[in-house]
């Protein structure tokens, strides 16, 4: 076996680093080492890092039986019914039971209800005020995902709505410290987290048995619905554990990350004045293509999620290097993003980039990518673009000249330190409309 080249410091200084100063870490190990380095790593082991796209390329389409994407702490928290925690023709099978809710055309139907969602959160915006934005982003991303994807109306709706934050931020901490999972009692970390995912599994529980029982199912829109469906026609038994399991896996999937990205997309456009005074001209009217132009810009320049991570099942062969069973392999999301060689002046945040092309496959992977792609890819750009566009035809972002906001790793997604603060006044049509 041939490994790349790394740093031969001590494995838990690696890991805090990595773990709390990715971003830092990231760039200095690539001047040094170029596209693949060995990082021993606490708990993980011995780890390849990667970012050129050829090598990305090359983890994204091994073969499911080579590469294991399901053996991580966030599927095992998650459960056993979790995309998260599955591989091989398990994983399969089920990625191919869930795409059809989420394909791109069907998305659209949540147009609609992403718009409300917004506007009801927007209006506690004070005016004239400077504020941390991703609060407000993290109360529509949670109703929208409550409602589009489980359904969840009247109590249930506001009973997940009030233990859902708290319990997916619990989870997130026992995720970067799978120690605290074990449940020592009701005050430690592992029995608040299972005392609260019980509940969460009887909420679950009962809106899929009212589904089933519903007799115009199939004319429901709710994701939850879509995967009840042809099951109830086919009469095959549903497990409860295992839906509950997906669902949530689709809620943190989709949550703080939208969330987040919406921030950075705050934290952005306030820089650059002349790009926000286009999108506000091109809001007026019914094109969306500057807009989905910059959603794709800021996931470039501030990919919420850092890296993501496979584990060697068989012998790989990674460019000119091969890899051993056991060893880890991961791709850095934002290594690659910031690589001049496959982004001219990568370091300028340019929407124009992608006005007359799509990004690169594998170039530009804020979703990963292969058959572990994130499932809701779609869903979470149609939320950015809807929420966006919601923003910029109800309010005026004042522009800044104060530096970018650092980022701040919140145990799943990187996201502003400052929350994405920004000045808002409501426009005058808008208040007159309401």
């Amino acid at each position: 076996f041939r490994m790349p080249r790394g740093p031969k410091t001590p494995r838990f200084v690696n890991g805090l680093l990595f773990l709390f100063a990715q971003r830092w870490l990231v760039p200095r190990l690539k001047r040094r080492y170029g596209d693949a380095y060995t990082l021993e790593l606490p708990v993980i082991g011995t780890t390849v890092v990667v970012s050129h796209p050829d090598l990305v390329k090359a983890v994204y389409t091994a073969k499911p039986d080579v590469l294991y994407g399901g053996r991580n702490p966030l599927g095992g928290l998650l459960g056993p019914g979790s995309l998260f925690s599955m591989d091989e023709d398990r994983h399969l099978e089920e990625r191919r039971r869930l795409l059809p809710p989420f394909h791109g055309d069907r998305m659209r139907s949540y147009d609609g209800l992403i718009e409300e969602e917004a506007l009801a959160a927007m209006r506690s915006w004070p005016d004239g005020e400077e504020i941390p934005t991703i609060r407000t982003f993290q109360r529509i991303t949670l109703r929208v995902i409550l409602r589009a994807v489980f359904g969840a109306e009247g109590a249930k709706l506001a009973e997940l709505k009030q233990m859902l934050p708290p319990m997916t931020a619990l989870g997130q901490r026992l995720v970067t410290a799978p120690v605290l999972q074990r449940d020592l009692g009701r005050r430690s970390p592992g029995g608040r987290y299972l005392r609260l995912r019980r509940r969460y599994d009887a909420i679950v529980r009962g809106l899929i048995d009212e589904r089933l029982a519903d007799p115009a199912l199939a004319e429901r829109i709710d994701i939850l619905a879509l995967m009840l469906t042809p099951l109830r026609e086919a009469g095959e038994q549903v497990n409860h554990g295992e839906l509950a399991d997906e669902l949530l896996t689709l809620l943190v999937a989709g949550h703080e990350t939208t969330a987040s990205a919406l921030a950075w997309t705050v934290d952005r456009l306030r820089r650059h004045p002349e790009i926000l005074r286009r999108l506000e001209q091109e809001a007026e009217g019914d094109s969306s293509t500057l807009r989905a132009a910059t959603i794709n810009e800021v996931l470039r320049v501030r990919p919420v999620i850092g890296v993501t991570g496979r584990t060697v099942m068989k012998a790989f062969s990674l460019g000119e290097w091969h890899l051993p069973p056991g060893s880890r392999v991961v791709t850095q999301i934002a290594a690659t993003h910031a690589d001049e060689r496959f982004h001219s002046d990568a370091q300028r945040f340019d929407p124009d980039r992608y006005l007359s092309r799509k990004p690169d496959t594998y170039a530009w992977i804020p979703f990963g990518g292969g058959m572990r792609r994130c499932l809701g890819a779609a869903f979470a750009q149609l939320e950015m673009d809807v929420v966006l566009r919601t923003l910029l035809r109800h309010f005026e972002l004042q522009p800044t000249d104060a530096p970018g906001e650092r980022d701040s790793f919140r145990g799943v997604a990187f996201a502003p330190a400052k929350g994405g603060l920004a000045v808002l006044r409501r426009r005058p049509s808008a208040e007159a409309a309401a």
